[in-house]
């Protein structure tokens, strides 16, 4: 036991935190589970073993798992960047989306302005013309009842000498 005594040290002296020792124990045992007793026997004691071949193992499991941890922060990366990505185009969508909408609701709003403005044109239009209407209308019920109270009174007086009247009453239309 004194020789493995002299190929260790203390691993509360290797100036790491407790989670950084705790760490240093698992991994001593995972990387030499299968080459050495005494590793696992020093790190269950709370101690590194120094010799050689225990730290060239250990060394090649903590460069393989940083390897692996470094192809994950890759990974993660790019999925970081894709979502990233995805998260930008898809607010730019809904931007350009948002943008399209209210330009469409703007139009919408113009046309619906216009319809309400040829609406009150026409709504004023057709009540001038109703206007036009019930003044023809009116002064056409006032000639027909005008003609015909002139003609029943014209026709009692001057039922012979109608023909004299015909031909000056002529004259008169054509200036």
């Amino acid at each position: 036991m004194p020789s493995t005594e002299a190929n260790t040290v203390e691993d509360t002296q290797l100036g790491l935190t407790d989670d950084e020792i705790n760490l240093l124990r698992y991994h001593q045992t995972q990387a030499n589970s299968s080459s050495s007793r005494a590793a696992s026997r020093a790190s269950s004691q709370g101690r590194l073993l120094i010799d050689g071949p225990s730290l060239a193992a250990l060394a090649r499991h903590l460069d393989r798992l940083m390897h692996q941890i470094q192809q994950r922060i890759e990974y993660l990366s790019e999925q970081s960047a894709v979502v990233t990505m995805q998260q930008y185009d898809h607010a730019g969508n809904l931007v350009d989306n948002a943008d399209a909408e209210i330009a469409r609701f703007q139009g919408i709003m113009a046309q619906i302005d216009e319809l309400e403005l040829d609406f009150d044109r026409i709504a004023h239009i057709r009540d001038i013309v109703r206007q036009y209407r019930q003044r023809v209308e009116n002064l056409e019920r006032e000639l027909e009842s005008s003609s015909s109270s002139r003609h029943e009174h014209h026709s009692h007086r001057h039922s012979h000498s109608h023909r004299h009247e015909g031909g000056s009453s002529g004259r008169r239309h054509r200036h």
